[in-house]
C-alpha cells in the first residue's frame, strides 16, 4: 500500500471505517473524534490525488484540515461540555441496526458507483466511499436524537459530498471549494446556537424538543 494509488485507497478505507465508528458508538466524544480524524484524512486526499502539487491543492488541503479537523470539532466539544451531555442514549434506530444499515449503504454505494459515467480516477474507491459516507451521514442525521450527534451526521454527509467533489478537483475553481467550506462552517455555527437554546430552555439536547421552542 505504499504506491501512489495505494495511499489514497488506504485513506479512503479509513474514512469508511470512521463512518462505522460513528454508527456504532454511544459516546458523543468518540463521534466528534471520529469526524475530526475524518476531516484530517480528507485534508490529505487532495495532496495524494493531485497529479502535481500546486498552491491551489495545498491551500485546499490546509483549509480542509483547519475547518473540518480543528474548528468544527472544537465547536462540538464546546457544545457537549457546556451541555454536560456525554452519550446518545436512545437513538431512533439501535446501534446494531445502524451498523447493518451502514453495511447496506456501502453495498448500495458500490453498486451505484459502477454505473456512474465518471472520468478515470486515481483510485476506484473514491466514488463508492463518497456515496457511502453521504448515505451513512444521512442515517446518523435522521436516527439520532441528540442535536450534537445530528450535527456530526450533517458533517459526515458534507464530507461525502466533498469526497465526490474531489473527482472534479482539477476543474472546480478554488473559490467554489472555499465557499463550500465556509457554508459548512456557517451551518454548524447556526446549529450550535440551536443546541445552546435547546439546552438552556429544556436542560436537554434531544432534538425532539425543538417542536416546543417558541418565540
Amino acid at each position: 500500500m505504499s504506491s501512489p494509488q495505494g495511499a489514497p485507497a488506504l485513506v479512503l478505507l479509513l474514512v469508511m471505517l470512521l463512518d462505522f465508528a460513528v454508527l456504532g458508538t454511544t459516546r458523543l466524544s468518540t463521534c466528534i473524534r471520529a469526524v475530526a480524524l475524518q476531516g484530517l484524512l480528507l485534508g490529505a486526499l487532495p495532496l495524494l490525488l493531485a497529479s502535481t502539487l500546486s498552491a491551489h491543492v495545498v491551500v485546499l488541503a490546509l483549509g480542509t484540515v483547519a475547518v473540518k479537523a480543528i474548528a468544527l470539532p472544537w465547536l462540538l466539544r464546546w457544545a457537549i461540555r457546556e451541555a454536560s451531555v456525554r452519550r446518545e442514549v436512545e437513538p431512533l434506530v439501535g446501534f446494531i441496526a445502524s451498523l447493518l444499515l451502514g453495511a447496506v449503504a456501502v453495498a448500495l454505494a458500490f453498486a451505484v458507483a459502477d454505473r456512474l459515467p465518471l472520468p478515470e480516477l486515481r483510485t476506484e474507491l473514491l466514488v463508492p466511499v463518497s456515496l457511502a459516507t453521504v448515505i451513512i451521514g444521512f442515517i446518523v442525521l435522521i436516527t439520532r436524537r441528540k442535536a450534537v450527534t445530528q450535527v456530526v451526521g450533517y458533517l459526515m454527509l458534507e464530507n461525502g459530498i466533498y469526497l465526490f467533489g474531489l473527482t472534479q478537483a482539477e476543474s472546480v475553481p478554488f473559490l467554489l471549494e472555499l465557499g463550500v467550506l465556509l457554508d459548512v462552517f456557517v451551518g454548524v455555527f447556526i446549529m450550535g446556537i440551536v443546541v445552546f437554546h435547546i439546552n438552556r430552555e429544556f436542560d436537554s439536547l434531544d432534538s425532539a424538543r425543538l417542536t416546543e421552542l417558541s418565540d
